[in-house]
């Protein structure tokens, strides 16, 4: 299988925080097919944090960017629907395996995904879903990821943990600015120390349109 081969191109760098083996079920060409950016963030979100989200995966769908997020509640569900919505490509990132759902409202749009998109997950049916598989799955995440894009977060967020495994693969981080200019997140303004950016309203395009296809050594494969 082509995710097999996948797994086996990665660089020395990024094995050391890669799984094992990924199980999948959709189209896996969307795992070679084009940039891919991880749009992230609160479980919890706001109305204003999901509003940032439908505007982001806008822009990143009208440049032609697969979008990436984890299915849990919050900005990564309307990550996807809008992904869907609005004609583009999702891929979703499970912190259990293939047959399980969490949360469990979002069965009938995992459903969506498996048949017209693409959900991976590295965790095998009968492994126990434990809280510590979803910062994993955020590493696989920001992997699979030419950037990841923070929309909204917590000083305590697990949503820190994808910015991290990004900055320490060489992927590209952007953080909206109104996690960067809250007080109460500290671990935001220390990512901005490690190569981070600050993403405006006024240089989406501009972002989007120049963030580098890091992934392209597995489509120049097939």
């Amino acid at each position: 299988m082509k995710i097999d081969t996948y797994l086996q191109l990665l660089s020395d760098t990024e094995k050391k925080h890669s799984p094992e083996k990924l199980f999948f079920a959709g189209d896996e060409n969307l795992l070679f097919d084009k940039r891919r950016v991880s749009v992230v963030g609160s479980r919890t979100a706001s109305k204003e944090g999901l509003l940032r989200a439908k505007i982001v995966v806008k822009a990143l769908v009208q440049h032609d960017i697969i979008i990436v997020s984890g299915l849990a509640k919050g900005i990564d569900t309307m990550a996807h629907q809008r992904a869907i919505a609005l004609g583009g490509k999702t891929i979703a990132v499970l912190g259990t395996p293939l047959n399980k759902v969490y949360p469990r409202e979002n069965a009938p749009l995992l459903e969506v995904i498996k048949k017209g998109h693409l959900a991976i997950s590295q965790f095998p049916e009968g492994y126990p879903s434990q809280p510590k598989n979803f910062p994993i799955r955020n590493r696989t995440m920001a992997l699979i990821s030419d950037a990841t894009i923070i929309i909204e977060a917590t000083e305590k967020s697990g949503t820190r943990h994808q910015g991290w495994e990004a900055l320490r693969l060489g992927r590209e981080v952007f953080i909206l600015e109104n996690v960067v200019n809250d007080p109460k997140v500290q671990w935001a303004k220390e990512m901005m120390d490690y190569g981070a950016q600050i993403l405006l309203r006024d240089n989406v395009d501009e972002v989007f349109e120049n963030i580098p296809y890091l992934t392209s050594k597995f489509e120049d494969a097939f």
